[in-house]
């Protein structure tokens, strides 16, 4: 098997910088101003509530079972089974995303698995299928954003894993390998790797006027006049921000 392909990881920096100011809704938001007009991954919802991930995806792509190229059986010569290389670049941080073809008869991954990644330093994963052993796997400390869960094993049924870090469709939504998953109670959204700079400015500054305007409006402004942020507020939108490092 010729070794699995590394991907390469943004700056602590740029990821603490989205962390801190960029949720999913407004990573998804500020995209669409940017071009990419729908980075949401739609279908996994969070299975572990109040839960927020951000992170570079490993990514690992199920294929239609042939049986004549996957073996049958769950333990059957592991170290060919590719799921199980989709995490051993590992590193804190990372987070898996698995097109799983929205099939919800298998579990790519349980409790074991999930428990090394997370061990790793794995931070979150996204998965357009299941996993299994829910009740065990849902404390480990990882985000999950699945379309179910099963008892069924990754290979049980009609699918296999055949390829690691290589761009995925995850439930419609393309996803490179390295690029940078924001992910909450609102779903998981996709941020290209070239942009996610940009975005860490432009979700800086978001989050700053929405802090005021809330302000605002929790005291009974004017929707119309601070939410979206007109240019008739910004001078006191200013007078705040400059107010807050005082």
């Amino acid at each position: 098997m010729d070794p699995i392909q590394d991907i390469k990881r943004p700056s602590k920096k740029l990821i603490d910088t989205l962390y801190e100011h960029v949720s999913a809704a407004t990573a998804s938001g500020d995209l669409n101003k940017m071009g990419i007009r729908n980075a949401f991954i739609q279908g996994p919802l969070p299975f572990t509530p109040g839960k927020k991930v951000v992170g570079p995806a490993l990514t690992l792509q199920f294929m239609p079972k042939r049986d004549d190229i996957y073996p049958d059986g769950e333990y059957v010569e592991p170290e060919t089974q590719l799921h199980r290389h989709a995490l051993y670049n590992t590193q804190p941080g990372d987070l898996i995303v698995v097109d799983a073809m929205g099939r919800l008869d298998s579990g790519v991954f349980g409790n074991m698995m999930l428990t090394y990644f997370h061990g790793a330093g794995g931070i979150g994963a996204i998965v357009d299928g299941c996993i299994r052993d829910y009740a065990e796997s849902r404390d480990i400390g990882l985000g999950l954003w699945l379309k179910g869960v099963t008892p069924n094993f990754h290979t049980q049924t009609e699918m296999f894993p055949y390829a690691v870090n290589v761009p995925v469709n995850c439930s419609g939504t393309y996803v490179a390998p390295g690029d940078i998953i924001i992910a909450d109670d609102d779903g998981a959204v996709v941020v290209p790797i070239h942009l996610a700079e940009e975005l860490a400015e432009r979700g800086q500054e978001h989050a700053e006027w929405e802090e005021f305007s809330r302000e605002k409006l929790e005291a009974g402004g004017d929707l119309r006049r601070y939410y979206p942020l007109t240019e008739e507020a910004r001078p006191e939108y200013e007078e705040w921000k400059s107010n807050q490092g005082s």
